[in-house]
């Protein structure tokens, strides 16, 4: 069996209290990262992070910030509030990405490069993995899933790519469920990250079971 990768569940909601509610939930379903979203991190700013921290003291901690420029003083934000790992958008500028890398290295964290809108991906992973990017993030944005109709699963053929030709943690997000999520699994992804799947369920422990459960079963066979 192929190693089994890490469950995300993205707290893309403004709630935080309803957030911290999710996130017991999921991780009694087996997630194994916890995201503050960013509708969660302009909504409640730094706290969002601070507050995910206290409650989950072992569990990675990722600030979906989408970090477009200031990199150092954005970064360095939420690293001190105890966020393990930090985005940055791929479309930021060259400078950008590398004052986050070296702000979130310094202080022995890690960076995920989130590659939403960009045109040829495999043109723009290998200038960002020279630079020190540890997390590739294959991201199919909310509403270009909700305009166009079309979720991660477009992002198959450029996971197996990135895979086969470099050596970089990769993350696929977009509308993934426990029906795609076994699709990732077998293609290589190292995290698997689901939204709304998870934090709009009814009981979002036994959705993130299922969505485990699916993942184990696919490397099984």
């Amino acid at each position: 069996m192929n190693d089994i990768p890490q469950l995300q569940v993205a707290l893309d909601i403004t709630s935080l209290k309803e957030a911290l509610n999710i996130a017991r939930r999921a991780i009694s379903g087996g997630v194994d990262i916890i995201e503050a979203g960013t509708p969660l991190i302009k909504a409640s700013g730094v706290s969002a992070v601070r507050k995910l921290r206290e409650e989950f003291p072992t569990y990675p901690i990722v600030a979906d910030l989408k970090i477009f420029d200031a990199g150092k003083l954005e970064a360095d934000l939420f690293l001190s509030a105890g966020a393990d790992i930090v985005t940055v958008l791929a479309v930021a500028a060259y400078e950008t990405i590398e004052e986050v890398i070296e702000t979130v290295h310094q202080r022995g964290k890690k960076v995920m490069v989130d590659m939403m809108n960009v045109g040829d991906v495999m043109d723009v992973v290998q200038p960002i993995v020279r630079r020190g990017a540890d997390i590739i993030c294959l991201h199919v944005g909310v509403d270009t899933q909700r305009r166009r109709g079309v979720d991660a699963r477009v992002l198959v053929e450029e996971l197996k790519a990135i895979k086969e030709r470099f050596s970089v943690n990769v993350a696929v997000a977009g509308g993934i469920n426990e029906h795609t999520a076994p699709l990732f699994a077998c293609a290589g992804a190292d995290i698997i990250i689901v939204g709304g799947r998870i934090t709009k369920a009814k009981d979002p422990e036994e959705a993130a079971r299922r969505i485990k459960e699916a993942i184990i079963s696919a490397l099984k066979e």
